[in-house]
């Protein structure tokens, strides 16, 4: 049950936020590139492609390892530091902004960009006003050193060799 609360929940959410709301926005504000952009156009595809990737991944490891879903009403049980979460605290609202980042890239628009600062910004405060303190409530001192092991958005780089 929880795999298909967590199919649901990725296809509302971050499916709107992702996916609806950039291609309405795109479609309104459309214009023509120039030729010369074209091919470039096609490298955002990469972007789109790792973010997908990334939210299938963390969707897997909070259902498989957390046994719960990515939704605040019906979190994971346990926490999850491993998988892509062991690179970064917040890998799920990276690759939603990996996949708008695509996007604009693909169909670029100053609407587009400045909603993708704009979703980027409320992930940000999202997470430190209510995601963190909820997860340190939770799980207390298991959540603070995972906290001093993982940044929040970027990973640090002795992770990346460790795992290289």
């Amino acid at each position: 049950m929880v795999y298909i609360k967590t199919a649901l929940f990725a296809l509302l959410v971050p499916g709107t936020v992702a996916g609806l709301i950039p291609y309405w926005i795109a479609s309104s504000f459309a214009r023509k590139v120039p030729a010369w952009y074209v091919p470039w156009s096609s490298v955002g595809w990469i972007p789109i492609l790792l973010g997908l990737i990334v939210l299938t991944w963390c969707a897997m490891d909070f259902a498989r390892k957390g046994q719960g879903t990515p939704a605040p009403i019906d979190p994971p049980k346990y926490l999850v530091v491993r998988g892509l979460y062991h690179y970064v605290r917040n890998p799920m609202y990276v690759g939603v902004l990996s996949i708008l980042l695509g996007e604009w890239l693909v169909a670029p628009s100053i609407p587009l960009l400045l909603y993708a600062i704009v979703v980027g910004s409320m992930f940000h405060e999202f997470v430190v006003l209510y995601e963190e303190p909820a997860l340190r409530k939770k799980f207390g001192t298991a959540y603070e050193d995972y906290c001093r092991q993982v940044n929040r958005w970027l990973p640090r780089l002795r992770h990346l060799r460790k795992s290289m």
